[in-house]
């Protein structure tokens, strides 16, 4: 299995997280790892063998300390508490989960949207958001650091995870015009303006910058230590799972927890 430690100046010794790719795994084509070897598809929802996905679930879980909060994800903006997510106990709905106990582990599952890591300096909560564009304009950060915050946490950091990279993601004017609606004063939608570049030869077309769009986001919620944003799924095809570039396609996880 073949995972991402996070680059993360600010994480808390006593946390741990990682972000898993697309290799090392035992799912074929289309799920598999880009090179005809088999692929570690955790999503159960992409038409891939249910008897496979869970032998990569497995095999995910033997380097976490407990079982992942696997939720379903909406694109909104709802928090869940991972330690509610328990075998056997129907699916809980949200784009977001927190921890606040050791073992537990928040999961997000994507595959072009942005995954966002959190952690209390203290180390004492920890949170996983799944952003995408929607998400993202919705509030589905700001709801998580929230969340946190009423769970006890102090001052949080946060780790942009494996998303479509600012070169590939084009976008309509629609959702330019959710990010400014959504803006909070003319200073920060000048800001979220900056993230969108004009898409050459394509009017109306942009090229946004998603991991531009979250650090705006996060700043205006007080998260101001924010590591990561270097990956682009899209165009890294032997590492990542893409839904833009191959519709259908497997889910990596982003995934935190304390020790």
């Amino acid at each position: 299995m073949h995972v991402i430690a996070p680059d993360w100046p600010d994480m808390p010794a006593g946390v741990g997280a990682l972000a898993t790719t697309r290799a090392g795994g035992v799912s074929p084509a289309p799920y598999d790892d880009g090179a005809g070897g088999g692929g570690l598809n955790l999503g159960q929802h992409v038409g891939d063998d249910p008897v496979l996905v869970e032998l990569n679930r497995a095999r995910l879980r033997q380097s976490l300390p407990g079982e992942p909060a696997w939720i379903s994800q909406v694109h909104g903006v709802a928090v869940v508490d991972a330690a509610s997510v328990q075998p056997g106990q129907p699916v809980r709905v949200g784009d977001a989960s927190i921890a606040h106990a050791p073992g537990v582990v928040c999961a997000i599952m994507t595959a072009d949207c942005l995954p966002v890591l959190f952690a209390s300096l203290d180390g004492k909560v920890v949170g996983a958001a799944h952003a995408g564009w929607r998400g993202l304009a919705a509030g589905v950060l700001g709801e998580t650091v929230a969340a946190m915050r009423a769970a006890g946490a102090g001052e949080i950091s946060a780790w942009l995870g494996p998303a479509i990279g600012p070169g590939q993601f084009e976008v309509g004017s629609d959702v330019f015009d959710s990010f400014v609606a959504h803006a909070r004063g003319a200073d920060e939608a000048a800001s979220m303006a900056q993230a969108f570049s004009a898409f050459p030869g394509r009017p109306g077309k942009y090229l946004a910058d998603m991991y531009m769009l979250a650090r705006i986001v996060l700043a205006r919620d007080g998260v101001h230590r924010v590591s990561g944003g270097t990956y682009c799924t899209a165009s890294e095809g032997g590492r990542f799972y893409s839904y833009r570039r191959d519709q259908v396609t497997g889910r990596q996880a982003s995934l935190i927890w304390i020790k």
